[in-house]
């Protein structure tokens, strides 16, 4: 039986690594039984517990699962088939409305902004030892902050939104623990939580972000943390509400251990009003990113929370890469103190072509979502056929398999390359690809 199983290695390190190998190359398969600890051992020669080690980084990994007198398996979705693989290869002629970009015409220019910041390294460089986090910066996110009733808290940065959620979940869970999140979501979180050994758990959503009977479910069942995107959620454009932060703040007062991370990346292309969910339990963090409005290479995110998690997540980046460029910190703190970008007419160039599309969907008996942010989120009765059809037709949109676990089929069309012109032709194709979809719930 054993040599059905390409593993090999005599150390830990080396075997995790084989079993890596092969399921990146399609060797095992998710689903598949790895073979017990005490027969792999005895036909590699080592000891079993080198082969439990093994087993335990690949769990850590998130490259297999493992149930008790059931055995370990290789998880449904290893990290090592990441969803952002899950994509169309975008033939010449055809149109991209599937990369969930920002309109560059709408990021402001950033060289006087970089300038200025280098010139301020010049006359004072930042040196070893130096503090992390440049004042202007955490000042002017603070004052955000508190404009937008964010709790108060310290100020952190990270290397973007991602960046800064991994070293959150990191800075609390460990592996086997079960993370709630959006369903559609995200998909790179969804990459990202089984990447670091934890569960993900579906949250349902609607127009108005994840629904709180779902929120109370996915808690009750045992999840350590909750993550949210308040505004321009990806894929759907859901928006949280006033009612919906009311009912999902009432189910969190009644699971006050569990962690909350908000993810705000719809600051600066969303003029919605902000209702925050952080206050009602233990530990938090309030996430922003400028990729979306000042351009993802940027690669900065701005953060808040309790006291102990943001002193766990500056603990452990003290450790890694230290800190984010001060050059950068300075040149963004100057983007979001010039006032570079109009939120409110960036907001509104996006939302006229999501309505418009919306609209002309709905007007050839397709409903489609997207309250706020680039994305508009299709429902579909057969996704690849769909997405095929609209490849042939000329238009490349995203696959909702990147989004989704449990949730229904769906496509996603980023708005922000498309023009008055592209509304109706887009619509027509999405409509001969896609017939009615009567569903109302994303899930």
């Amino acid at each position: 039986m054993l040599g059905e199983y390409p593993i090999e290695g005599r150390r830990a390190a080396e075997i995790a690594a084989s079993v890596e190998r092969a399921v990146g190359g399609g060797d095992l398969q998710p689903g598949q039984l790895l073979p017990p600890m005490r027969e792999l051992a005895q036909h590699l020669g080592v000891n079993p517990n080198t082969v439990a080690a093994a087993y335990r980084t690949l769990r850590e990994r998130g490259v297999i699962e493992t149930a008790g007198r059931r055995g370990s398996r290789v998880r449904s979705k290893p990290a090592t088939t990441a969803r952002e693989l899950i994509r169309v290869d975008v033939p010449a002629g055809v149109r991209d409305v599937s990369d969930g970009n920002p309109d560059t015409a709408l990021l402001p220019p950033l060289a006087e902004a970089f300038a200025w910041a280098a010139a301020q390294g010049d006359k004072a460089p930042v040196l070893y030892g130096d503090g992390p986090l440049e004042p202007e910066l955490a000042r002017h996110a603070r004052v955000a902050f508190d404009q937008d009733g964010i709790p108060q808290g310290p100020v952190a940065v990270a290397s973007g939104s991602l960046d800064a959620i991994e070293r959150v979940l990191a800075a609390h869970l460990k592996p086997g623990d079960a993370v709630a999140v959006e369903d559609p979501g995200w998909g790179s979180l969804l990459d990202l939580v089984p990447a670091l050994g934890l569960r993900l758990v579906p949250v349902g959503v609607d127009d108005d972000g994840p629904l709180a009977d779902e929120v109370e479910r996915a808690l009750s069942a045992g999840a350590r943390a909750l993550v949210v995107t308040d505004r321009a959620q990806n894929p759907t454009g859901a928006a949280v509400t006033a009612p919906r932060a009311r009912a999902v703040r009432k189910v969190l007062a009644a699971h006050e251990d569990v962690l909350l991370i908000e993810d705000d990346h719809g600051h600066g292309i969303v003029d919605l009003p902000l209702y925050p969910l952080a206050g009602v339990t233990r530990h938090w963090a309030f996430v922003r990113s400028a990729a979306k409005a000042y351009g993802p290479d940027l690669r900065l995110a701005v953060l808040t929370g309790d006291a102990v998690t943001v002193d766990r997540v500056q603990g452990r980046q003290r450790l890694g890469p230290g800190w984010v460029s001060r050059i950068l910190q300075r040149a963004v703190a100057r983007l979001w103190t010039e006032g570079t970008v109009d939120t409110r007419a960036v907001a509104a160039s996006y939302g006229r072509r999501r309505d418009a599309l919306i609209a002309a969907l709905a007007e050839r008996g397709v409903e489609a979502y997207g309250r706020s942010g680039m994305n508009v989120w299709v429902p579909v009765p057969d996704e690849t056929g769909a997405v095929a059809r609209l490849l042939h037709a000329g238009w490349a949109v995203a696959p909702g398999a990147r989004f989704r676990m449990g949730a229904a089929p769906g496509v996603r069309i980023t708005v922000s390359t498309l023009g008055a012109d592209d509304i109706g032709p887009v619509a027509d194709a999405v409509a001969s690809a896609t017939g009615p979809a009567p569903a109302r719930r994303y899930g």
